[in-house]
């Protein structure tokens, strides 16, 4: 079940590993980044033992009759493999997270206080049926200093087994605790993860709103939501031809398994006789079917709801009424349209003029993402290093006491160094 050998289960493991993340927060940056190093050899040099695996995955998936969206997700080839190790290399080459100072103030000229960036603890991260998630997870996770509680999709457990071993095994061996990172592997096991709130700091789940509910719902744990991609575009009055068709498409079809595929294109009343047959013969050239109506549902297939809209406010409105707050774009000419909708959408991502597909922590040159947030506190949009970071206050001073500031003996001057 985890490299953790103990009959006490998952709370036990929790226990370990918030004792193992204390360690693994002090471990130096080139630490760090020579274990991530080290995995991204190992996990290359397994490519044909990952690949022989994942086979067996996507095999018993298709045996299954699992649909064809979940089957493109669980594919993980040499070629997924070697993306997903640039994304981990990248991450070795982006700055630390940890120590950084966001504010250096003297409250008096013997008193400094200084905020500075640390790991948040122990992270357990839900996730859907994509080996490539637990790889970048697994290098996020690391290179911020945090210890990582995994559980992915019963469908790549085979692929998600060795990736972990290897990732897990090379890791201790290059000086890391045990417990930076630990697998679960059976659906009783998440129950139990939800329960242990005095060990996990941040629970992250990847899926349905309905699951992301049942997960704040079911534990005390904070809950950073990545939910539904219910995305949008939408085409204005005033707009480029050879713009909004290319970026309808490769919003759609680019790859239609991904949570930023655009799933309803919003077009205006006034571009809707010249526009609307360009798309529809675009989209129909890629096997997509356009439905009426259907808002709100999220495809994941070549499958597209279509509405003409008289305004660009009755676009935002149906945007924030029928869209899961996740990437939206707008495709137009017009400044103040933009304008106003990048201030009206109520989403972590809002485009003018490109495709929705760029809602990628990759893409956003964060090296990789454990997932994208739509929720508004702490992270916002693909959540990278600086989402799995917290901050702490620390003040250095010179035996100074309240008293002499309350009976006004001394001055706070405030200066910010």
């Amino acid at each position: 079940m985890n490299n953790i050998d103990t009959p006490a289960g998952v709370s036990e493991i929790a226990r370990l590993a918030k004792r193992d993340s204390l360690v693994l927060m002090s471990a130096s940056e080139a630490q760090r980044n020579e274990a991530l190093s080290k995995i991204a050899d190992a996990l290359w040099d397994a490519r044909a033992d990952i690949a022989a695996e994942n086979a067996a995955d996507v095999g018993a998936a298709e045996a299954d009759g699992l649909p064809e969206p979940i089957r493109k997700r669980l594919l993980f080839d040499e070629k997924k493999l070697k993306d997903t190790l640039d994304g981990v290399r990248g991450v070795i080459a982006l700055r630390d997270p940890i120590g950084r100072v966001l504010l250096k103030r003297a409250l008096d000229k013997d008193l400094v206080l200084t905020q500075v960036t640390c790991p948040i603890g122990v992270i357990g991260v839900i996730f859907e049926s994509r080996p490539d998630a637990l790889v970048q997870i697994a290098s996020l996770c690391l290179k911020s200093g945090n210890a990582a509680i995994l559980k992915g999709g019963s469908e790549a457990a085979r692929t998600n087994r060795i990736l972990y071993d290897i990732i897990q095994k090379t890791g201790e061996a290059a000086g890391l605790p045990a417990g930076f990172l630990t697998l679960l592997e059976t659906r009783d096991e998440i129950a139990e993860m939800l329960a242990c709130h005095e060990s996990i700091d941040l629970v992250i789940p990847r899926g349905s709103n309905a699951f992301v509910r049942y997960i704040m719902d079911h534990s005390e744990i904070p809950v950073m939501g990545h939910s539904d991609g219910v995305c949008h575009v939408y085409v204005d009055k005033a707009y480029d031809p050879a713009v909004a068709v290319p970026v309808i498409l490769d919003s759609k079809t680019q790859y239609v398994a991904a949570c930023n595929a655009v799933e309803t294109v919003l077009v205006h009343e006034d571009a809707a006789e010249a526009l609307l047959p360009q798309v529809k013969e675009a989209l129909a050239a890629k096997g997509v079917k356009i439905r009426e109506g259907a808002y709100g549902t999220e495809y994941l297939d070549l499958i597209v709801s279509l509405r003409t809209v008289a305004s660009l406010e009755d676009a935002i409105e149906h945007i924030n009424t029928y869209g899961s707050h996740h990437t939206d774009a707008i495709i137009t000419t017009d400044d103040a349209a933009a304008a106003r909708f990048f201030a009206g959408v109520d989403s972590a991502g809002v485009y003018r003029n490109c495709s929705t597909r760029f809602a990628d922590g990759f893409r956003y040159g964060f090296g990789a993402e454990v997932g994208i947030s739509t929720g508004k506190l702490h992270a916002r949009g693909p959540v990278g290093l600086d989402g799995l970071v917290t901050y702490k206050y620390e003040l250095v001073g010179h035996g100074n006491i309240v008293a002499d500031y309350a009976e006004g003996r001394r001055q706070f001057c405030f200066e910010d160094l």
